[in-house]
């Protein structure tokens, strides 16, 4: 009877030791797939601070360069491979696709618990890129698919130095579109560079025609000639048009700025080459490793009408999805809300020089940083918009601008070639 309790007592405690094990195992290991470079070095600081309080391991895989990144998760959710947490690159459409086939959880349930207590500590309009409202055009279930973890927006930005060899207010940047055209004559006249961007790259031309759409004529127009009901051979898009005529002939536009990568144009920035760039808030973290003495400021593009004010493009600059399929969505949700937390959206700013997501953040960042957050205030992006411009329409656009700037065409004939081209898509559209 003694030998038989003894075996008992020790089959009893090898139990209790492999239940202790089997719990201390179950804790999930949550995997994250990522494109930024720039950020991994922090996310893996804030993994293992993340294991050590919670016992959850967080794996961070770095996939880059984002066009690799892209094709590594369109092949995974072919598959049904996604990890449980990954991000989408592309389009408000793109981001639907991925929403229609399953892919991606609804996190508004966990937005809006405690009052919206995680919901309200985000930017809105941060949000909003990742939100599908009521009655939008994708056909998706009102909701929030996507939480943000910075910001950015797509400003100006000027060389003080230059300013006060221009014989400028270092301290006060042009505010109107005609200050802009006398400071290019004064450009001209000194044999420097002015304004330098990555026009080569054709998307951020269209950035600042939409900016300047947007001050002429209204959001409400603007969008109004993505549905088809105004043409793009209204006055008022002959106006945005004429606009990139008069700062190439004003001396603003360094030369070659059409065929100018991104990249060239913040080493011509950072060097000290050029008076004034076209960039996005994430220009801060290259410009400090390029040039950690640069003095400059970013200022909103200057305004061509007083009749709307001036937009710029902003939002969120990276967000994450979770795996509706993974069976670590809770733990993973759990993860985002405190990688959105105040210590952890201040550490990631400090580090990376990106804005954080979380508005309560922008006290504890740099001057220049802020002036960038501060932009949030006049910020929209395509992806809010509801409505989508054919993808043609959108080549000619920018296209068409590029021949302006050089010289090729006028205005009038951008804007008569683009109208065809979008009445040749919408026809297209209403015959399928």
């Amino acid at each position: 009877m003694l030998i038989r309790n003894v075996v008992l007592c020790v089959f009893a405690l090898f139990s209790l030791l492999g239940c202790s094990g089997q719990k201390t195992d179950s804790k999930p290991t949550i995997t994250v797939w990522h494109w930024m470079t720039d950020r991994d070095p922090a996310f893996q600081v804030l993994a293992k601070k993340y294991e050590s309080l919670t016992g959850i391991r967080v794996n961070f895989e770095l996939y880059a360069p984002s066009d690799a990144y892209s094709q590594k998760i369109r092949a995974a959710a072919q598959g049904s491979n996604l990890p449980d947490i990954f991000g989408i690159l592309g389009e408000k459409r793109d981001f639907a696709s991925f929403i229609k086939a399953g892919h991606i959880l609804d996190i508004t349930p966990y937005m809006e618990a405690d009052n919206n207590a995680w919901k309200n500590k985000l930017f809105p309009k941060a949000l909003a890129v990742n939100e599908f409202a009521p009655g939008n055009s994708y056909g998706i279930n009102p909701g929030i698919f996507g939480v943000p973890i910075d910001i950015m927006t797509i400003q100006m930005v000027y060389n003080k130095k230059l300013f006060e060899q221009l014989g400028l207010n270092p301290n006060r940047p042009p505010r109107t579109f005609q200050e802009l055209l006398d400071i290019g004559a004064k450009i001209k006249a000194a044999g420097m560079q002015g304004l330098v961007s990555g026009w080569g790259e054709v998307w951020m031309i269209d950035c600042l025609a939409n900016n300047y759409a947007f001050n002429i004529m209204g959001k409400d127009k603007v969008l109004a000639t993505i549905k088809g009901e105004v043409p793009y051979t209204d006055p008022d898009w002959i106006k945005v048009f004429s606009l990139f005529k008069q700062i190439q002939e004003s001396g603003v536009l360094a030369k070659g700025i059409v065929t100018m990568i991104n990249k060239s144009a913040e080493q011509l920035f950072a060097n000290e080459k050029a008076v004034f760039a076209f960039n996005g808030s994430w220009c801060v973290n290259v410009y400090k490793g390029m040039n950690p003495n640069l003095e400059y400021g970013a200022m909103l593009p200057p305004a061509a009408s007083e009749k709307y004010p001036v937009s710029i493009w902003g939002g969120a600059g990276s967000s994450f999805m979770v795996n509706a399929r993974s069976k670590n969505k809770d733990e993973a949700v759990k993860f985002l809300a405190w990688l959105t937390d105040q210590d952890q959206q201040v550490y990631l700013a400090q580090e990376t020089n990106n804005l954080p997501a979380n508005k309560n953040s922008l006290s504890k960042i740099p001057e220049i940083l802020a002036q960038f957050a501060r932009g949030m205030d006049y910020a929209t992006h395509p992806n809010i918009w509801g409505v989508s411009e054919f993808s043609l329409v959108i080549e000619a656009f920018d296209r068409g601008i590029q021949s302006i700037i050089i010289g090729e065409k006028t205005p009038e004939q951008v804007a008569g070639e683009v109208q065809s081209i979008k009445e040749r898509e919408l026809a297209k559209k209403r015959a399928r």
